[in-house]
């Protein structure tokens, strides 16, 4: 999808000092640079998703592996640490959600705000691919949004399932794109 499809959001997602801290050299982050000054030169909205949980983490259950295991190392509490890269700060205006779980949609009211703004395409970027990436464009495929991926803009601590992600799983669902071919697409 480009710019002639319908009515598009940029989702920048988990891209937080916490998280892109551990991604070595940066690249990723300054292609989601990219993709949000294209976006922003564009009139796309750009919409910024964060995890982060409330003291004590009471938001986690016992169950869930992955949170519980962060709920006991005290990390993605709601301070500076799950703000957003600055390298990539929102501007005033833009839209910043608090989710609690892995996908964009979980616990957040990212579904309001989309709705609210008429997107019909999203077009996501993100760290980590295997975590909030595909699974929200998995929940995003089953709300029927068009989407795209910004293959470059996407960076996960396993390059292998990056890439089997990016060139076998999801072009299923949505095209998938470099972020310097999606910005050539809005001009």
């Amino acid at each position: 999808m480009t710019d002639a499809g319908p009515p598009s959001a940029l989702l920048v997602m988990d891209v937080q000092r916490g998280i892109a801290e551990r991604f070595e050299g940066g690249e990723v982050v300054a292609r989601v640079a990219e993709a949000v000054a294209a976006a922003r030169a564009a009139g796309v909205p750009v919409i910024f998703v964060r995890v982060a949980f409330r003291p004590g983490h009471p938001e986690v259950s016992p169950r869930n592996r992955s949170f519980a295991a962060l709920r006991d190392a005290g990390r993605l509490l709601d301070d500076a640490s799950t703000a957003i890269d600055p390298r990539v700060a929102p501007q005033d205006g833009e839209v910043v959600v608090t989710k609690r779980r892995v996908s964009a949609f979980a616990g957040s009211d990212l579904d309001v705000v989309l709705r609210a703004i008429g997107a019909q395409h999203l077009v996501l970027c993100g760290l980590s691919t295997s975590g909030v990436v595909l699974s929200t464009l998995r929940a995003a495929a089953d709300q029927d949004y068009a989407l795209t991926v910004l293959r470059d803009a996407c960076a996960d601590p396993d390059e292998e399932v990056h890439r089997v992600l990016t060139e076998k799983v999801f072009p299923r669902q949505a095209e998938v794109l470099d972020a310097g071919a999606w910005a050539a697409s809005l001009r």
